[in-house]
């Protein structure tokens, strides 16, 4: 399949730059406005987006989900097939599968996806250094390969790609994890965990990797973009005061009105808000399964000599 990239364009072209002047050059109409479709997980609260291009049958699917049962340790693909369908029934084409991060919510669905319709499966280069981390903390043997092998494509920050016939840029945005990346896709912007909704806040930065100055810095990057940018989160907790689930946003919304980092907040302030914060949230339910899936690009770690896979569970170890 190919893998629709783009040539580096000029040195002189900042990725951020590159990255605002397709949004702009989309919302001025001289490129292709994607249409984007999105399925909520209630269970682990995930977006997925389907990512089409309105001129051909060219979709990309990002931040899948894997339903996973942790008592009983069961797998199944109900969330997966909504995904399945909906590209069957408009007889779209996947081109790529795209992770922002190695996520601690939720197991990916992607090389199930890939198994049923294709697509190259994408993430950030420095998924190598979630695989260090993880690779010790979950002792895992050598056959846990931690030079991103696992995945068809790690993008470096800045690097293009097509979706048909939409444009993207890839943007490295780390703070919450190393290896967070958002995908800039014509005016639509997907940030993965570093923005939530305007009244709910920004993702934490405790976890192995994660920092919160370097995610201040990540988002004012991605706030820097023209404020009619459309944002596409990954996950919606419904903030206090909101009943209804709420994933859609724009750059412009985040900057007046983001409780945590809106104009006007200073580093140190958000540091300190943040790091008060992460220190009374519990672990996520499903972080140590789905970080030891999630870091090998979605696949389950390699049978046992009984023919069984088994997910690790350290002990006093985060």
């Amino acid at each position: 399949m190919p893998q629709s990239r783009i040539p580096p364009s000029d040195v002189h072209d900042t990725p951020l730059a590159q990255a605002g002047a397709l949004i702009e050059q989309t919302l001025a109409g001289a490129r292709p406005r994607p249409v984007v479709t999105s399925f909520f997980d209630e269970a682990t609260f995930t977006v997925s987006h389907v990512v089409r291009d309105p001129g051909s049958d060219a979709c990309a699917i990002i931040d899948s989900v894997l339903d996973f049962d942790a008592p009983s340790g069961r797998t199944a693909e109900h969330s997966a097939r909504r995904l399945v369908d909906f590209v069957g029934d408009h007889g779209l084409t996947v081109e790529w599968l795209l992770e922002t991060h190695a996520h601690a919510d939720h197991l990916s669905a992607a090389p199930r996806l890939q198994g049923r319709v294709g697509g190259r499966i994408a993430i950030g280069a420095h998924i190598t250094t979630v695989q260090e981390t993880f690779g010790r903390i979950f002792n895992a043997d050598m056959r846990f390969a931690r030079d991103g092998s696992q995945f068809d494509q790690l993008f470096a920050d800045g690097d293009r790609f097509r979706i048909g016939g939409l444009e993207a840029v890839a943007l490295h945005v780390p703070g919450h994890t190393p290896a967070c990346m958002a995908y800039v896709i014509g005016d639509a912007v997907f940030p993965g965990d570093t923005l939530f909704m305007p009244d709910y806040g920004t993702a934490r930065c405790d976890f192995p990797g994660g920092d919160a100055a370097t995610l201040y810095r990540s988002i004012h990057r991605l706030l820097a973009l023209p404020d009619a940018g459309r944002l596409f989160l990954c996950h919606d907790y419904k903030a206090p005061g909101r009943d209804a689930f709420a994933w859609e946003t724009t750059i412009g919304a985040q900057r007046a009105g983001n409780v945590h980092v809106r104009d006007g907040v200073t580093e140190a302030a958000f540091v300190a808000m943040r790091e008060a914060r992460d220190a009374t949230l519990p672990m996520p339910k499903l972080i140590l399964p789905s970080v030891q899936v999630n870091m090998r690009g979605g696949h389950l770690p390699e049978p046992e000599d009984n023919g069984v896979r088994y997910l690790k569970l350290p002990v006093d170890a985060l």
